[in-house]
């Protein structure tokens, strides 16, 4: 590859304060909520113009997987909103708009000074301690000082960036869950139709499996069909593009994936309206803001949480998120569905579980934390943990400890976390 070798420049700095979250997601939203709580001077950067992540840009139309108590539950019961007419109660449903205005209210009430369309474009090192962050915006390039930095990015970038050391994709190959568009529809006759909300799930027509209809009449990577209800009338959500072998770390293979679901979304509508009672006078009205990434760095941790830990519903002594449960929510690597590893409806663990805290803490890089789908944990127990709620908790647990540093003076690795383990509880977040 050829190089271009940029002159040394002076880079302003632009901010500095206690704690950075990098990431505006659930996790980086309860991250920055939960440490301003704490009295820790919080600044949180956010690539978008608005907070929320999966839950709002993305278009997931319902909170997937659950936990007891803590700042998850107050998401919930601050966003609540009238419900169509039909009794979808059973469903965490997600109105969008209000909620990226609910978070940015909240995150600004509580005191966290946020910066929108910035992008964390690399780390700002004192030896293995990472002491800020470099940030690209219409500013230009700008350098924000923290005292602790917490990755709730998603992919890891600043991690990464910091030289944290992580695994791309599952450990024996590399290769990564497919990416998705999300995608709302309206004209539906919601009294017509069939939710199908697990690849497990199907919805059985005069001409068969709707299922086994899409493996026949979409193009592969798609072929399967999940339609979830929303809060708008006569509207669902569509988790049906797909694409795989794609890598949510290099900026060809996202637009690779964008260009590609965008160019399905007109198949989908057809079939549908071709074959599914309800959707006759269905249309697109919009499309996730960003492609939906799944899966990329796992990163190296003072502790790796593992699928069996899951399966067996693991209560850790060093806990820091509680009360988690979800399935083993594997797409297809290489096409359409479940893969074979996946359990939805089968996942039979109905306990909750625990990630210790050693997954929030890289190895060998200081001044640093993690939450989200970028801790460190195996391919298939980032299958469950990558759910929205969960990873609100790790955000929660997170800030937490990132205040208790400061308060403490010490290093990640060094906390004890039984004084974290005390404040959550009365955060009222505890294993059963």
């Amino acid at each position: 590859m050829r190089v271009y070798y940029e002159s040394a420049r002076e880079v302003p700095i632009a901010a500095e304060t206690d704690i950075l979250v990098a990431g505006g997601g659930p996790a980086g939203f309860c991250a920055a909520l939960s440490a301003a709580r704490e009295g820790a001077k919080t600044m949180l950067i956010e690539q978008s113009g608005d907070l929320g992540g999966v839950a709002t840009t993305g278009l997931m139309s319902h909170w997937t997987g659950s936990t007891k108590g803590g700042m998850f539950q107050e998401i919930v019961e601050h966003t609540k909103v009238a419900y169509a007419p039909e009794d979808l109660s059973y469903y965490p449903l997600i109105n969008h708009e209000y909620l990226k205005t609910w978070m940015l209210e909240t995150l600004l009430d509580a005191g966290v000074s946020i910066c929108l369309y910035t992008h964390a474009v690399d780390a700002i090192m004192e030896g293995n301690q990472i002491c800020g962050v470099v940030t690209e915006s219409k500013d230009g390039r700008r350098a924000i000082l923290a005292k602790l930095v917490v990755d709730c990015t998603g992919d890891g970038d600043v991690a990464a960036r910091a030289g944290a050391e992580y695994i791309l994709g599952r450990e024996s190959d590399g290769m990564m869950q497919p990416m998705t568009l999300m995608l709302q529809l309206g004209g539906v006759d919601r009294s017509k139709i069939t939710y199908v909300t697990e690849f497990e799930k199907d919805w059985i027509l005069p001409q068969g499996s709707l299922q086994q209809l899409a493996r026949e009449h979409l193009s592969a990577p798609m072929g399967h069909v999940l339609i979830y209800p929303t809060v708008f009338p006569g509207c669902v959500i569509l988790n049906m593009t797909n694409c795989t072998q794609v890598d949510g770390t290099k900026a060809e293979d996202l637009t690779k994936a964008q260009v590609l679901c965008r160019k399905q979304i007109e198949q989908i509508v057809k079939f549908l309206k071709r074959f599914a009672p309800g959707f006759e006078n269905a249309y697109p009205i919009k499309t996730a803001s960003y492609i939906g990434v799944r899966e990329t760095r796992h990163f190296v941790g003072e502790k790796t949480i593992t699928e069996q830990d899951i399966a067996q519903a693991r209560v850790f002594d060093d806990w820091a998120a509680a009360n988690l449960h979800f399935n083993f929510d594997v797409h297809g690597l290489t096409g359409a569905g479940l893969d074979i590893t996946g359990q939805q409806e089968s996942f039979a663990q109905k306990k909750g579980y625990t990630i210790p805290y050693g997954c929030f803490v890289p190895q060998k890089i200081d001044g640093l934390l993690l939450a989200g789908r970028n801790i460190s944990g195996t391919h298939l127990a980032h299958s469950n943990y990558r759910a929205m709620p969960i990873c609100a908790n790790m955000g929660q647990a997170a800030g937490v400890a990132a205040a208790l540093c400061i308060q403490q003076s010490v290093q990640p690795r060094k906390l004890n976390v039984r004084l974290l383990q005390a404040r959550m509880r009365e955060l009222g977040v505890a294993p059963d």
